[in-house]
């Protein structure tokens, strides 16, 4: 028998604590990396991959994807996860919650989350997890057996359902979130959740700081008023017009208020989502500094850094919070260089053009909200980060340590480390290419990263050794496995 199941040799290794990558052979052996050395002798492993020179990044942990929101879940489940491999992720956590869009059905999860589960079983190439949202009272009760019972250790409040509609006008919100009569998803609401999932960590005190909630910070009055100045004035049309609907600032002042009731509520573990502007990253940091004690994390997704609302592709662009101007997407490359942005993802939502686009096409306020971008991030992430001075270590935290650690992931995911999972992206750094979403995996049929020009691209994926990925094909059947939070 064989030392090694696989060798990865001729390959330039992204290693913990090295700002640069280290010309080092990957071992692999059940599914875990065995051996990191430089020159191992390929005799004792029963396969060995020529990396051909490229780079080898941990897998990417894209920590906020929607499986399921516009699609069938067990179709989601599929191709998304292709698209993810495709773009050298490796684990996807997904949100889920009751109400209409995903299962559209409301009641426990102890009832709807199984289904969930059963839904996506042996259909994901890449492994996966999910966030649950507690959408109401009893859903908060339920707190402490998911994470008990499901290993779900992350929960998510959007902070604008109870008011806002999810894609532009307000709307009925009792029906779209299917909440028990008499309940409201409002302030008081998200209080009693960071309550509930407080408790949560002080009856599992051995993996508290891996049990946490994140924000989707926007403010359901400032939308609606400003949804209906820019529609009356109607000078601006398509992707800006959508951001000025929703300002900066509804952002920022809603950052303030979770970030004050994480304060009376005592919860120090709070994420806060897909960060899109300088002053949303500055309301981020003064309440870092107002409330020393809570460890926020701020994150920022690849459509935020890569486009802008006056050059992203077409009202495909759309998504919540919107596309910011050039001068927003500078400010987040600021800080993210400057080391205040915990970790990038995708906030990948795959929603076809037959669902995306009203009628008239071209009118945003019709379209939906979202668009896929999993298969864009590494790619995207080392194409840009390495033209502005990146170095490549720091984007391999941004794009998998950070998040693994946090999401009760860090033990088995997220770098490549004797003992941990062999998940691998090789990336290919001498290439230029042209996005097209018609060489997508996924279901989507357009992008907003249209004609963009990547100068890296992932050639290759392994998920705990098997190879997902080769020379950028996706094949295989699916190897995807369920996380129960926090891996050991």
């Amino acid at each position: 028998m064989s030392d090694l199941d696989l060798i990865i040799t001729n390959v330039s290794v992204v290693v913990p604590g090295e700002a640069e990558p280290q010309p080092l052979d990957i071992g692999v052996k059940a599914g875990r990396i065995a051996r990191l050395e430089a020159d191992l002798d390929p005799a004792v492993a029963e396969q060995v991959v020529d990396a051909g020179g490229k780079v080898a990044f941990p897998g990417v942990v894209d920590a906020h994807q929607h499986w399921g929101i516009y699609n069938p879940l067990s179709e989601d489940a599929v191709s998304e996860s292709r698209a993810s491999a495709q773009g050298g992720v490796t684990t996807a956590l997904t949100y889920m919650r009751t109400g209409q869009y995903y299962l559209n059905k409301g009641g426990p999860y102890a009832e709807f989350f199984p289904e969930v589960l059963e839904l996506t079983d042996g259909r994901a190439h890449v492994d996966y997890a999910f966030h649950l949202a507690p959408m109401s009272q009893g859903h908060i009760a339920e707190i402490p057996d998911l994470v008990a019972e499901h290993g779900v250790t992350s929960f998510k409040i959007f902070m604008f359902y109870g008011g806002h509609g999810l894609h532009g006008r307000s709307t009925d919100q009792s029906s779209f979130l299917m909440t028990p009569e008499g309940e409201r998803y409002d302030y008081a609401h998200f209080e009693f959740v960071m309550r509930g999932v407080q408790e949560a960590r002080q009856k599992f005190p051995e993996i508290a700081d891996q049990i946490s909630l994140s924000l989707h910070c926007e403010t359901a009055e400032i939308m609606t008023a400003y949804t209906k100045l820019v529609e009356e004035d109607g000078t601006l049309t398509g992707l800006p017009a959508y951001s000025a609907s929703r300002p900066p600032h509804s952002e920022g002042l809603a950052v303030t208020i979770a970030a004050y009731l994480a304060h009376e509520t005592e919860l120090p573990t709070i994420n806060l989502l897909h960060l899109t502007s300088r002053k949303a990253v500055e309301a981020a940091l003064l309440m870092a500094d107002a409330f020393p004690h809570i460890d926020f994390r701020r994150e920022v997704t690849v459509g935020h850094l890569l486009a802008d609302c006056d050059t992203a592709h077409g009202v495909g662009g759309k998504v919540n919070p919107p596309l910011r101007p050039r001068e927003d997407v500078e400010a987040l490359w600021s800080y993210l260089i400057d080391g205040k942005i915990d970790w990038v993802v995708s906030d990948h939502a795959c929603c076809k053009e037959e669902l995306k686009f009203g009628e008239p096409q071209d009118d945003v306020f019709l379209a939906k909200s979202g668009f896929g971008g999993a298969e864009y991030l590494l790619a995207g992430m080392v194409s840009e980060g390495s033209r502005r001075g990146v170095p490549l270590g720091r984007i391999a935290e941004l794009t998998a340590t950070n998040p693994a650690r946090r999401y009760g992931l860090g033990a088995s995911k997220g770098s490549l480390e004797l003992g941990k999972d062999a998940d691998i992206a090789l990336v290919d750094t001498t290439v230029t290419w042209t996005v097209r979403a018609e060489d997508s995996e996924s279901t989507q049929e357009y992008t907003p990263f249209e004609g963009a020009e990547l100068t890296a691209k992932v050639t290759d994926t392994f998920v705990r050794g098997h190879r997902v990925m080769t020379d950028g094909v996706v094949g295989g059947e699916p190897v995807g496995r369920y996380l129960r939070r926090p891996t050991a």
